[in-house]
């Protein structure tokens, strides 16, 4: 029997027979093999555990976060879609070592692997640690922390207002202590979730909404009772934050027990280490403030009575005085005193002229001595080139037609050089 002629070949044909082997093809476009790709990964990678740190992190306006996940030896393309980005408490920055639950994909557009983030921790620190440290940062770097921005308490307060909630332990701690110190206190309550899902929007609105409905509201008072860290969270969230930078009205955060701190105890006007302390520093205490007031009054009565007895006593022995006995005495010495110096002031003046007159006559005497017209007198005569009047001092100093004026003892004379 011979063999059935290959595919290709016409049978009968000259020379030797060629075999290529060639099996039949299949030619894919690159979107198909790229799609065919992903699917594959995403059906045999549904979900992994990945460990690495996160590198070029970089936030879109969509809510979308994209980054590299590397290690020492080789690096996968990340992104951190809205959707799951939103459940997260800290913000994927460079350098932060986490553990990553992912899909594993193919971004059909560029034919490159990608992990679909689904879940991150944090690997050195707790996602609540680590998300406290970085919004603690960002708003310290933006000055909500600053001293200088501080409200300062008032003394005394009519209006109170409470961001808490209705019911624990804290909000009966507050208003009894509020009730204690100051009887008569305007007290308004915001009831509000302080913990869970939502609580930190229902705190950041009440903080708005006694600014914008209540603004005569001297002090609010915003916290709650102890707890976990996960039980305290609200008050670490950054719409809590800014509500109270944003606040008009001095604000006392007052959020766990004394240990606690969170967000709104830095950016508040004033942080009490538990709600009962918050009450004691907006509310004075009355009843010791008005035993001070008594006790001051006290006081001053008893300084009064003493000055008043010592300006008594002084006035008792100024009245024995003689001079007060009879007032005229004082008047009469000082009569006396003018008239005896109205006497003694012309013999004294006269005397006083009479010691000058003498001086000036003695200095007319010297003056007339070292007078030149007393030289004049005696035949001397003074002479001036003119017409610049050169006092004449040399015959050398006059030419041949040079102007003369002649002083003599009466009169002068105006001449000319001859020779």
């Amino acid at each position: 029997m011979s063999p059935s002629p290959r595919p290709g070949r016409p049978e009968g044909a000259a020379g030797p027979e060629l075999d290529f082997g060639e099996p039949s093809r299949k030619v894919y476009s690159v979107a198909e093999l790229v799609t065919r790709i992903h699917d594959l990964l995403e059906g045999a990678y549904q979900e992994v555990w990945v460990e690495g740190e996160i590198s070029g992190a970089r936030a879109y306006p969509s809510g979308h976060t994209y980054f590299t996940l590397k290690d020492a030896q080789s690096q996968l393309s990340a992104v951190l879609f809205k959707g799951y980005a939103s459940s997260m408490k800290f913000e994927p920055k460079d350098g932060i070592k986490c553990l990553v639950r992912a899909r594993v994909s193919a971004y059909v557009a560029r034919g490159s692997l990608q992990l679909i983030v689904l879940h991150m921790e944090p690997k050195e620190k707790g996602a609540l640690q680590l998300a406290f440290e970085q919004l603690k940062a960002k708003l310290a770097a933006e000055g909500l922390f600053d001293p200088g921005r501080k409200k300062p308490l008032p003394a005394f307060p009519r209006r109170v207002g409470l961001v808490t909630s209705q019911q624990g332990a804290a909000v009966r701690d507050m208003l009894t202590v509020l009730k204690r110190r100051w009887e008569g206190l305007e007290i308004t309550l915001f009831p509000v979730k302080v913990q869970g899902e939502g609580a930190a929007l229902e705190i950041s609105a009440a903080i708005a909404a006694f600014n914008e409905h209540f603004p005569e509201t001297d002090v609010l008072l915003v916290g709650r009772g102890g707890g976990s860290i996960e039980d305290l969270w609200a008050f670490n969230e950054e719409p809590v934050a800014r509500a109270i930078a944003d606040s008009k009205i001095p604000v006392v955060s007052c959020v766990g027990h004394e240990t606690d701190f969170t967000i709104a105890d830095f950016v508040a006007d004033v942080r009490a280490p538990t709600p009962s302390a918050a009450a004691e520093l907006a509310a004075p205490d009355k009843p010791a403030l008005l035993a001070r007031i008594r006790e001051t009054s006290r006081s001053l009565a008893a300084v009064m009575t003493g000055r008043l007895a010592r300006v008594e006593a002084r006035l008792k022995a100024a009245a024995g005085h003689p001079f007060l006995q009879a007032p005229h005495r004082l008047y009469e010495e000082r009569i006396r005193r003018v008239d005896d110096v109205a006497v003694r002031l012309p013999e004294a003046m006269g005397r006083l002229l009479s010691h000058k007159e003498k001086d000036l006559k003695l200095l007319l005497e010297k003056l007339q001595a070292l007078s030149p017209l007393n030289v004049l007198s005696r035949g001397y005569a003074i002479a001036w080139k003119l017409p610049g009047e050169e006092l004449l001092r040399r015959s050398s100093q006059t030419k041949k037609g040079d102007k003369l004026r002649v002083r003599l003892h009466e009169g002068e004379i105006h001449c000319e050089v001859l020779e």
